[in-house]
């Protein structure tokens, strides 16, 4: 871990990968979205990955979230300030330690395995170079290797270690080789990625007032890219598990990527990167692009105009539309799709609240344990057979067991994050600030003065017991 190293270490090796590397120019770019595709294939194919992304990432079921926090992410690694870097790599180093448990085979699992942690950085990089050829544009002999340099110091400097990848890229090269033909296995993480996430993905939050223009979307869409996302993975880890890529697949994944790079040259530096994406696919967020932000904005009126029209007229409301204990459990609860409400679930809630108002280490930990207190607290209302499972039906006969304590609680500590002086209150552009930065949202309220706790905590206990929609509290947990 980071405690290994000193602190004038830990600067000298963010600074490898920070202002001016080639590694922060290449991810800021359009075209580095396929690379973390292809990467996250393979970390999946990892006993060790496998196991923790099943049982606690949201990938599958928040698609779209995963990839707007992983760009956060990695602009974070690669900003200019070192401190910002330093910041997110002990954040990344607090997640990690939290994640642990046993997967179906009853191996036991952890994100902080160093064997892990190496591969996925493996990945990263061999995906980035790979992407780069097959986008028409490969790095040269002298860039691969300032390349492997920069992923190993981020390695090093997220592990206290600087053995973990093998010195040179020749003896990489072997070590990549032999991970993809002896360790690396087909799990139902990796399964989950190829066969279904294309298929079942939810629209973006750009066309999620549009369900029939995205599914037609997605229809055309999902086996193509099921397909090129198979071609891109060693030929060793497809033959040695029986994945073949339909006729064409080839062809295309080599069409699809170098019209990716075409692209990626044409764009101005300022449209060419990747947190572009994200102003692209969730116009609402704050974005300096104001005619994208503009369009979706206006398709986002276009939807609910619709759906108003849709609705029998003793139907129309226009107030908060009430959600059901059903809708809360399988919207906001059931982060990890899996049908059932266990600790992962809500430690995914706490993780993405914590990643996106980038709390320090005081507040996410008191976040952590709120969280932690209202899981108890849960079990012990809801858990009828005492298998640490929450049931949909233990939670449609409990529902009314929600706002306890440890709940109000929760919203409490976030209170506390957006109460920056301490007053006890906050104003009406604190709290849209909260959003705005946490959630990405710009969020009105109908409070004339200062916001109080009791307000505060009013509203997210009504939002979280499913008493009343709350827009805030449903873009940050419910959203795609």
């Amino acid at each position: 871990m980071t405690d290994t190293l000193d602190h004038e270490r830990r600067i000298e090796l963010a600074r490898r990968f920070g202002a001016g590397s080639l590694l922060k120019r290449l991810t800021c770019e359009l075209r580095w979205g396929l690379a973390a595709v292809r990467a996250t294939v393979l970390e999946a194919a990892h006993p060790q990955v496998g196991g923790a992304l099943l049982d606690h990432s949201t990938f599958v079921v928040h698609p779209w979230r995963r990839l707007f926090n992983t760009i956060t992410s990695i602009d974070r690694l690669v900003d200019e300030d070192v401190a910002v870097q330093l910041r997110e790599v002990d954040r990344l180093n607090r997640l990690h330690a939290r994640i642990t448990g046993t997967d179906e085979r009853g191996r036991p699992y952890s994100a902080l395995d160093a064997d892990a942690r190496a591969w996925v950085i493996a990945t990263l990089y061999d995906s980035t170079v790979e992407v780069c050829r097959l986008t028409g544009t490969p790095l040269t002999a002298k860039e691969e290797g300032q390349l492997y340099e920069e992923y190993k110091a981020l390695l090093t400097l997220l592990q206290g270690r600087d053995d973990l990848l093998p010195p040179t890229l020749k003896a990489f090269r072997e070590y990549f080789a032999s991970m993809v033909s002896e360790r690396l296995e087909d799990n139902e993480a990796v399964q989950s990625i190829i066969n279904g996430l294309f298929s079942t993905i939810p629209a973006p939050p750009l066309l999620k007032g549009h369900p029939t223009l995205w599914a037609v979307a997605r229809a055309a869409i999902s086996p193509v890219a099921s397909a090129v996302t198979l071609a891109t993975l060693p030929e060793a880890y497809r033959s040695k598990y029986g994945y073949t890529a339909p006729p064409g697949a080839d062809a295309l994944m080599r069409g699809g990527y170098f019209a990716v790079g075409v692209i990626t040259l044409m764009l101005p530096p300022s449209l060419g990167r990747t947190p572009v994406i994200i102003d692209i696919l969730d116009p609402s967020r704050e974005s300096t692009l104001g005619p994208i932000k503009m369009m979706g904005l206006l398709m986002e009126q276009a939807g609910k105009a619709q759906d108003l029209l849709r609705r029998p007229a003793g139907q129309r409301r226009s107030g908060p539309v009430a959600k059901g204990a059903d809708r809360l459990f399988h919207e906001v609860l059931d982060q990890t799709g899996d049908g059932r409400l266990t600790w992962p679930d809500l430690a995914a809630m706490a993780r993405e609240i914590a990643t996106r108002l980038d709390l320090d280490e005081p507040a996410e930990t008191r976040l952590f344990g709120a969280f932690s207190a209202w899981w108890k607290e849960l079990l012990a209302a809801m858990d009828a057979d005492g298998d640490e499972v929450i049931t949909r039906e233990e939670f449609a006969a409990g529902a009314t067991s929600l706002s306890g304590p440890a709940l109000a609680h929760v919203a409490e500590v976030l209170f506390e994050t957006a109460d920056k002086d301490g007053s006890g209150t906050i104003s009406p552009e604190e709290y849209r600030l909260l959003f705005r930065s946490g959630f990405r949202r710009d969020v009105e309220t109908t409070a004339t003065g200062d916001i109080t706790s009791g307000a505060f905590v009013a509203e997210f206990l009504a939002f979280m017991t499913g008493r009343t929609g709350s827009t805030a509290c449903d873009n940050l947990l419910a959203t795609a």
